[in-house]
């Protein structure tokens, strides 16, 4: 390891210096949440998904607590995932060193089951969650959660991504907007999410729902193959130091 290191640091230091500016950003500090760029785009997602309800419900009050609470839980847990994860670039960069074995998640498919997993702690009567993949089987891949009204399907969406920079959210208010032959629904995916996290779960921020297992394939976290696998202990490790570091509270954030 320590004749690979040296070269591996250099390979690093040359992509980093490819990277665009915007891109070699670590994760968000809650302090940053506050700051009048992402309060703004926090009140324009919570702006934006009423306009996805029957017109004879956008008005009611528990539909825009509800949708407040969505926004607000969002924002903060997208950071928070990016936290946990530690990660110092964004999109396709930070992929890369996560590639390489350098970083253990972040890829857009885990912010994709993490974000999913913290919104199920909230129970929905207005609106529903919802899973989403672009380019699928192709090097380009995307997945994405989104939002949609309680009885409406896809693709009359919100569509929010935690993973292009790095735990600031972005959002697209309007699916229908996005390229149908590129962009599809994943209601098995779903499914089984929702199965590992009911509405109200009570795990913590650190628990995934797979984790590469011991002979390198990606199994459930409660598969007899994921214990004591390198993420497995991981994730315990990661759970026991939320217990110090947020005593008493289930996320991060």
């Amino acid at each position: 390891m320590s004749l690979i290191l040296p070269p591996l640091l250099a390979c690093l230091s040359v992509l980093a210096s490819l990277v665009p500016l915007q891109q070699r950003v670590g994760p968000p500090s809650e302090q940053s949440l506050e700051s009048d760029e992402s309060v703004a785009r926090r009140e324009a997602l919570e702006a934006a998904l009423p306009a996805l309800l029957p017109p004879e419900e956008r008005e009611l009050d528990a539909a825009r607590t509800e949708a407040r609470r969505l926004a607000d839980t969002a924002f903060r847990a997208s950071a928070g995932i990016s936290r946990l994860n530690g990660v110092c670039l964004s999109g396709w960069a930070g992929n890369i060193l996560i590639n390489t074995g350098l970083y253990s998640r972040g890829l857009c498919w885990h912010y994709q089951h993490d974000l999913f997993r913290e919104l199920r702690r909230l129970k929905l009567s207005f609106y529903r969650l919802g899973c989403c993949v672009r380019d699928k089987g192709k090097y380009n891949e995307h997945n994405c959660v989104y939002i949609a009204a309680a009885d409406t399907p896809w693709p009359r969406a919100v569509v929010l991504d935690a993973w292009a920079h790095n735990g600031r959210l972005s959002f697209e208010p309007d699916a229908r907007t996005l390229d149908e032959e590129r962009w599809q629904d994943q209601p098995e995916l779903c499914s089984l999410l929702g199965g590992s996290f009911p509405e109200e779960h009570g795990y913590p921020c650190e628990y995934w729902f797979s984790v590469r297992g011991r002979d390198g394939v990606q199994v459930s976290s409660t598969d007899e193959k994921a214990v004591g696998s390198r993420q497995y202990e991981l994730m315990q490790k990661n759970i026991k130091r939320g217990r110090r570091e947020h005593p008493g509270k289930l996320t991060n954030y």
